[in-house]
């Protein structure tokens, strides 16, 4: 009797610790799933974030990062220093290998487009514009240049002042001759104008 007594008490005893056992099981395994949860839900978000990185402002930063430490306003001294004359344009071209590309025309009226490293700054080659005649127009800009205050160089620097230059030219606006130089900072784009003589940078008001 006494027998039976002790085996159906450690029969309840062995019940009674295996649901207590079950129960942490189970206990762990809601655990392991609330956490495999917090797990999944991390990874969705930083997916989202790599997504919302991946537009144009994404691609502009990478583009920046591209142009190297080699600055507008370097290339175009570059440029100069390897083919004298005036220049006219500096524009980043990024095509794969990306350089700038700066126009200058030299004392003859030759036009010759120079390629600088964006990195190094060196000269990667120089080749003469064929199709270098000059209409009215680009002899009144050339003109005016000449005459300037303000030179391609300083006007990549002045505009410098609103983001990281990605391209510098003349514009004919309204029969007004000034440089027209386009930014980038934080991802968003700039139009500036410089004045030829005072080197005075406001907004292109075609951007409005």
């Amino acid at each position: 009797m006494k027998r039976n007594i002790v085996i159906a008490t450690l029969t309840a005893a062995a019940l009674a610790a295996g649901g207590t056992v079950a129960a942490f099981a189970a206990g762990d395994d809601e655990a392991t799933a609330t956490q495999r949860q917090a797990d999944t839900n991390a990874r969705a978000a930083a997916d989202r974030d790599d997504e919302s990185v991946t537009g144009d402002s994404a691609d502009d930063d990478r583009t920046a990062a591209h142009r190297g430490s080699v600055t507008a306003a370097e290339a175009i001294a570059a440029a100069l220093k390897h083919t004298p004359g005036t220049a006219l344009a500096a524009d980043f071209e990024d095509d794969g290998a990306g350089a700038w590309e700066v126009t200058v025309v030299r004392g003859d009226g030759s036009e010759h487009d120079v390629r600088i490293a964006p990195d190094s700054g060196k000269v990667l080659g120089a080749q003469r514009d064929a199709d270098d005649d000059k209409d009215s127009d680009d002899r009144a800009e050339l003109a005016a240049v000449k005459g300037a205050s303000t030179d391609a160089r300083e006007a990549a620097l002045a505009a410098a002042a609103k983001g990281t230059v990605t391209e510098v030219g003349l514009d004919d606006d309204n029969g007004t001759v000034a440089w027209s130089a386009e930014t980038v900072k934080d991802g968003k784009h700039g139009e500036w104008k410089v004045a030829l003589d005072s080197g005075r940078v406001t907004q292109d008001r075609d951007e409005d």
